[in-house]
Formats: structure tokens, sequence, C-alpha cells
């Protein structure tokens, strides 16, 4: 009897991912480049599981049904293009091709078209809930061959994460690249949601002087309120943590973050859709910053900067960095909504944003009761041209950034880096202030290179120029007018 479904590739996500599906009761067949792995978890984890492994890439594709369903779980880039040379020459026309690995989403695209110029089907899909959600459930984002959703979409739905009111946590984001584009928001998201965290971290500790059972307690007690969220949650558990020895473990960790690059495609897509994306993009660069730790070391006998001291009320400062936090986190996914909207209307891809949020309510890294909000926000208007705009974060992020502005002012005073949330109030107040000095940004570009300028007493999309030493000419620049 044929195989329901097939899993290549058996790290951490990979083999997680067969267990669940399995245990939603469908078969699986597993390939891994080294077969001593698939040993391993077929005498293993997979022990008496409807769960079958082969060393050969043609038996591993002959053992499944038709339409063959094949998930690929591997690294990211040139394996993946490997492995889809390797399975071409054992699939038929109609078989289907997943990726759920973190692919560039433009990739993704440019196998879609070769697979499909095969007669195959081919699915992009995001999956995100690192180990726990592949076993238990993560948010799973599908786009591509239309086709081809009818005959996964049982297994996904069934593998899915179920949020609190039963829905479950994956829907067909659309067109090729749509799946893995959306992963990557996600992602990009994630990393300025761990940086925001990571900065009112380090003034509770630096800035104010917090003990570690201060600082737990404080995690502890946001994740009950409108905070709460799965990277709320373990910072709570991280900061109470202790080793062998009966030391906070976080104490020992070197200060000296890694990525992966999800986080720097996105910033790289908001700067070609000319959208503003500050907080994600600052969020990327402080990882960069703090990868330079031998010369952050030897920075810090040099360069001076305040000795004050925190002396203000504990209670206070805690009740406003809880705002800050909030109010960077309203604005961290307004910004990721944004670029996800554009990049949609450019290559009019039709995302549901509500739907988008719906799904990552529970199972993936960013899951938050604050996500419910969004959903509602997006069904109240799906054509939402910016999330502070809905009534409700319009209310919400009014009464929290006086909290925001409080802890950016007490972090100045006391030197503490906070650039994610310099970021977010930077881009709040750029957003409501219906004057900005672009004004002047356009003369200088319009003296030095001819560039042109509208003026406010004319139409929009009426360009000028002006001849500002008598010496220019009338020549203009056509190359930047937009």
């Amino acid at each position: 009897m044929k195989q329901q479904f097939g899993v290549a590739g058996l790290a951490v996500m990979g083999e997680n991912l067969v267990l669940n599906i399995e245990s939603r009761g469908f078969s699986v067949s597993v390939f891994n480049r080294t077969y001593e792995k698939t040993e391993l978890f077929l005498g293993g984890r997979a022990l008496g599981k409807k769960i079958v492994g082969f060393e050969q890439v043609e038996d591993f594709v002959n053992s499944l049904e038709s339409p063959r369903k094949i998930m690929m779980m591997v690294k990211a880039g040139e394996p993946v293009d490997q492995f889809i040379e390797q399975l071409l020459p054992y699939l038929d026309k109609g078989d289907i091709v997943i990726d759920g690995g973190n692919s560039d989403y433009h990739d993704t695209i440019r196998r879609f078209e070769y697979l499909e110029s095969k007669g195959m089907l081919y699915i992009g899909t995001g999956v995100s809930g690192g180990e726990e959600g592949a076993l238990k459930g993560p948010s799973i984002m599908p786009g591509g061959s239309v086709a081809a959703w009818e005959h996964v979409k049982p297994i996904f739905l069934a593998a899915a994460a179920e949020a609190a009111d039963g829905q479950k946590c994956c829907t067909w984001m659309g067109p090729a690249g749509a799946g893995h584009f959306v992963k990557m928001v996600h992602n990009g998201i994630e990393y300025g949601d761990m940086q925001i965290i990571c900065e009112i971290y380090h003034l509770m500790r630096s800035g104010i002087g917090l003990i570690p059972e201060e600082i737990h307690d404080a995690f502890t007690k946001w994740n009950q309120g409108k905070l709460s969220s799965y990277l709320i949650e373990i910072t709570a558990e991280i900061t109470g943590y202790k080793d062998e020895a009966g030391d906070y473990l976080l104490n020992k960790i070197l200060d000296a973050a890694g990525q992966k690059g999800t986080g720097k495609w996105t910033v790289i897509n908001a700067l070609d859709a000319g959208t503003p994306l500050s907080l994600i993009s600052e969020s990327v660069f402080a990882r960069c910053l703090s990868s330079f730790k031998d010369l952050r070391v030897t920075a810090s006998k040099q360069l001076k900067g305040p000795d004050g001291q925190f002396n203000g009320d504990k209670d206070v400062m805690l009740a406003d960095l809880e705002k800050a936090l909030y109010a960077a986190k309203l604005i961290s996914y307004t910004q990721g909504f944004g670029l996800m909207q554009a990049v949609s209307d450019d290559k009019q891809w039709n995302l549901n944003m509500g739907e988008i949020a719906r799904i990552w309510r529970a199972g993936c890294i960013i899951r938050s009761v604050f996500l419910d909000e969004i959903t509602k926000g997006y069904q109240r208007n799906a054509a939402l041209p910016n999330l502070l705009l809905d009534p409700y974060f319009t209310e919400e992020i009014t009464h929290a950034q006086q909290g925001l502005r409080n802890v950016l002012g007490q972090g100045i005073i006391l030197g503490i880096p906070m650039p994610c949330l310099s970021a977010s109030l930077a881009y709040y107040d750029g957003l409501r202030t219906s004057i900005l000095p672009a004004n002047l940004l356009q003369a200088q570009r319009d003296y030095f290179g001819a560039h042109m300028y509208e003026r406010v007493d004319k139409p929009r999309g009426k360009w000028f120029h002006t001849n500002w030493t008598g010496e220019g000419g009338d020549t203009t620049s056509t190359a930047y007018s937009k």
C-alpha cells in the first residue's frame, strides 16, 4: 500500500513535522541525504508508527500514492534546487513538490515556474513554530500552484496549530512566492519583537538596576495582559532559569547574536518596495553590532557616556516599560503589515491581511493575543491603509505612546542603547505629522541635481524646477522626479 505523504530532510523541523503528520492519521515516507540519520529515526522516535524510510530517491518517490506529495525540509538555497533535480526523473505530471524551508520567495517563484513548465505542481510554504510547533502544530503559510491546494489541504490543516477558538492556523496565501514572502515578513516581525524585548530588558538590568527576580516577575506579570505572547512567555522563563550551579544562566550567555538571513531579506524587500520598516531594520543592525563583541569591549574603555543613575520610582518606570513595549510592538506589526500590503498590491497577490493575522494566533513564534485584535481590525476594514488608523489601535497607541516617550527619555539619560524603541517613536511621530521637512530635502535635490519638486499651491503630479544660482539653466533631471 502506498504512503500518503513524503518528507525529505530529517533535521529538527523535518523530523518533528513527520511525527506531527503521522499522529494525525497519515502515513509518511521519509528520506534523508545521509541514510544513517533515517535509520536512527526509524529505530527511535518513529518506531512502531506509520513511517517508512528509504535510502534511494527513486524508492522514496515510488512509495507514494498519486499525485505524489513531497515536502522538502532541507536547507534553503542550492540544496533545494539540487534535490528538485534528484526528484524530477521519477515524478509524473501532476505530482506536487513542496518547499517547507525558509527559502527566498524570489527563488520560490523561479522554482514554481520551472516545475510547472514540466507539468508538476509546486508549493512554497512557510512553517513557523520551531521544534515544538513542528511537532505539536505550527502556523503554515502555503502558496503556489492553486491546483495543489485541494490535495495537501487536509494534511496541512490537520497538522497546523489550533487557535483558542478552534480555527486552524493555516490557509492558502496566494500565487507563487506568496507563502514564503509572508513567512519572511513573519520572521522580520519576529526580529523586531525580540529586539524590543531585549532593549526593555537592558534598561531594566543596566539602567534601573533591577535584580533577576524582579525582571522575571515583571515579564511574568506582563504575560498575563495585553503583551501575552510566546516571546514574552519564554522571556519570563529565561530570566528566571538557573543552571546546575544555582546561577542565573542568562548572565553567563555571551551577548553576540546570530541570524540566518530572513530579517535581512525583509529589510531589503522593504527598501525595494519603498516602504518604511525602520524598527525591523534597526533590529537587524542591532544584531550586527552585537556580533562585534571585541570591538565593543575596546570601545567601552575609550568612549564615554553619561554616568547618571536611576533615582526614580521603579514601579512607575515598570508601568512605563510595559506601555513602551506594547507601543513598539504595535508599530512593529504596523510596519510589517504595511510591507505585505505594498508587495501584495505590486504583485497583485491579493494577500488577505486578516487571514494572515488569524493564522499567526497560534503555533508560530510571534503568536500572541494581540493578533486577535489585528484580525478584527482587518475584518472591520479589509482596505485599512495603516494598522494604527483602525479605531482600536488608534486608541491603544494614543494611550501607550507616553510610556514609550518616558522610557526613551530615561534610557537616553542613562546611556542605554534603544535602536528599535527609538525607531518606533520616530515612525509614530513621522506618521502623525502632516508637514514634514521633506520640502527642504526636495529643494536641496533640485538645487544640486535639478530633480524638481511639487508645490503645495499646485496640483499633485505637476513638477517645477528653480534656477537657484542663476547659472544652472532650465535643463532638469527626470530620473528622480517621483
